[in-house]
């Protein structure tokens, strides 16, 4: 009696966590605004992708190369040959911004991973350790907040030099207040609980506590904020290159070409219409998805 007890225990805790991602994932689909900004995510990953393994593998997928300049064709208007136009280099603009899809992605999740790598250590440290450490942290992560963002980027960035590198560690560097100050607050409701009481009890350490019991107990507005936190950081990008500070010329990246197209607004609109559309449309999904995910995975938003 007592086996068929337990064999039924497990298969209990074994069918959880599964009906708990379908009571997710059906909540998500209900959101119609949020499953066009994963599918719309997707598809961005996928180009990507593609366009990142046919550079390595030296395919041009592309109808033009980006980064191949042709004055005699300079500032050709949208046209059957160059769908939204050419530059005044005559480089193709649809090319360039599709090219430009997996450094705006590969910023975005280099950013995050980064910012929430370093988020995670402090807020956990501060959160679960309190007193001191906690007030000598946290008083650092109001300072690093209450500096403008993209003001903290720019002083970070001609400190470290121009490059996309330097942008991911400038940019990373400003969002990590906002995971710090996510998993503080966090953990400080969640090492009081009883199972944080359990494990301190059976003899497991700190490390252990925060890793095994804490974090995947917390992990819900996590994973929401660096959702969101992608969006934010391909826009800081191209506000970095926008200026001029982001990725350097010749690679295609929409805010650099926002900014070597702006003398052009009256002129040529399209070169600055067609970055800024992708920008838009990217930022935009982030959003919806993200919105839409914190729903799903809060119990008490789901939609059913």
């Amino acid at each position: 009696m007592r086996q068929k007890t337990k064999t039924a225990d497990i298969s209990e805790m074994q069918e959880k966590p599964e009906s708990e991602l379908r009571a997710i994932w059906e909540s998500l689909k209900i959101n119609k605004i949020a499953v066009a900004g994963m599918i719309i995510i997707i598809l961005l990953i996928l180009i990507s992708l593609v366009t990142f393994i046919a550079d390595l593998a030296g395919i041009q997928i592309l109808p033009y190369d980006p980064n191949q300049t042709d004055m005699g064709a300079s500032f050709m208007a949208p046209c059957a040959e160059h769908w939204f136009g050419t530059d005044e280099l005559g480089r193709d603009i649809f090319s360039r911004i599709i090219d430009g899809t997996k450094i705006s992605l590969f910023v975005g999740f280099a950013v995050v991973i980064f910012s929430l790598f370093f988020g995670l250590i402090l807020g956990s440290i501060a959160g679960y350790k309190g007193g001191i450490v906690d007030t000598v942290i946290m008083r650092l992560m109001d300072l690093m907040l209450s500096i403008p963002g993209i003001l903290f980027a720019i002083t970070l960035m001609a400190a470290l030099g121009k490059g996309l590198d330097k942008a991911i560690i400038a940019i990373g560097i400003v969002a990590i207040p906002e995971y710090a100050r996510i998993v503080r607050g966090s953990i400080l409701s969640a090492k009081e609980s009883d199972y944080t009481q359990a494990a301190k009890v059976v003899g497991n350490n700190d490390f252990r506590i925060i890793v095994k019991h804490i974090l995947p107990n917390i992990i819900s507005p996590i994973i929401v904020r660096a959702t969101l936190g992608i969006s934010g950081a391909i826009l800081d990008t191209a506000a970095l290159g926008f200026l001029g500070l982001g990725v350097q010329p010749p690679i295609a990246e929409w805010g650099d070409m926002l900014g070597r197209a702006k003398g052009y607004i009256f002129s040529a609109p399209y070169t600055l219409i067609f970055p800024g559309l992708a920008i838009t449309v990217v930022v935009l999904a982030f959003n919806l998805f993200g919105d839409g995910l914190s729903d799903a995975l809060d119990p008490k938003s789901r939609k059913r």
